[in-house]
């Protein structure tokens, strides 16, 4: 989309720029989405503002919001400047992380994390748990391609399909609570006392730039605890096998390994 650059431009000319209709720019001043123009004389003039509106709504609209919950939005920033609110809407919705989704048919994915022939029970187990969206005609979106490649890597260890699906279940509820407890440290320390002190319009870049630094931080202190928890635990497992083969008859020790 062009930007709008030196003077201001009629309703014609930001209806050429942003690819709509002069009847839909108009549409969107009667719900509230768009401030109104600058007059001189009798002519309405359009500036960034208005171009950059646009594009947000409609990339709001991509992402499934209606026109009626944008003018909340809009509403509900109180008169915050520089499109913040819709800007931090957008910055709720972004993914996690910007790892890029693969598209793969069942076959390609059943050689990914088996070899075998696509399975079925697997397939929806794994959409379940959110590891894979189905896209219909057989193919599926892999959400996080990190996940597939360590089950390709736990397969070369020997480890099932299905053995491998049954721990990251189990680590997705893990990883579900800390989550929760991470968005809820936002929302107490700093959307509530945003809230309390009435969304002032100032403030909506402070609070966008909070949510954009707790991702990285909440990654690294999950990762940061899980090492030092896996430390431990093969520590712990590890020092209990070693006690007791030190403490078996060598004969004993041998034969339990050659069985």
């Amino acid at each position: 989309m062009a930007e709008i650059t030196g003077d201001a431009v009629t309703i014609d000319e930001l209806a050429q720029r942003t690819g709509m209709t002069v009847r839909n720019i108009r549409a969107y001043q009667s719900r509230g989405l768009l401030p109104p123009p600058e007059v001189r004389g009798r002519t309405g003039y359009y500036g960034t503002e208005h171009l950059t509106r646009i594009q947000l709504i409609r990339e709001l609209q991509t992402e499934g919001f209606n026109l009626e919950s944008i003018r909340r939005l809009i509403d509900a920033g109180g008169g915050a400047s520089n499109e913040e609110v819709l800007r931090f809407t957008q910055e709720l919705r972004e993914p996690f992380e910007d790892e890029e989704p693969e598209i793969v048919n069942a076959e390609e994915l059943a050689r990914k994390v088996g070899g075998g022939p696509p399975d079925p029970e697997l397939l929806r187990r794994t959409v379940k748990l959110g590891l894979l969206r189905p896209l219909g005609d057989d193919r599926f979106e892999i959400l996080s391609p990190r996940l597939i490649r360590a089950a390709e890597e736990l397969t070369a260890l020997g480890i099932t399909p299905q053995r491998a699906l049954s721990i990251a279940s189990r680590i997705r509820r893990h990883a579900e609570g800390v989550a929760r407890a991470f968005v809820e440290l936002f929302l107490q320390e700093v959307w509530e006392p945003f809230e309390e002190a009435g969304r002032p319009p100032e403030r909506w870049a402070e609070v966008r730039s909070a949510l954009e630094r707790l991702r990285p931080l909440a990654a690294e202190s999950l990762l940061g605890i899980f090492q030092l928890a896996m430390s431990d635990a093969v520590d712990s497992a590890f020092g209990r096998e070693i006690v007791r083969m030190s403490s078996e008859p060598d004969g004993h020790s041998r034969r339990r390994r050659r069985r």
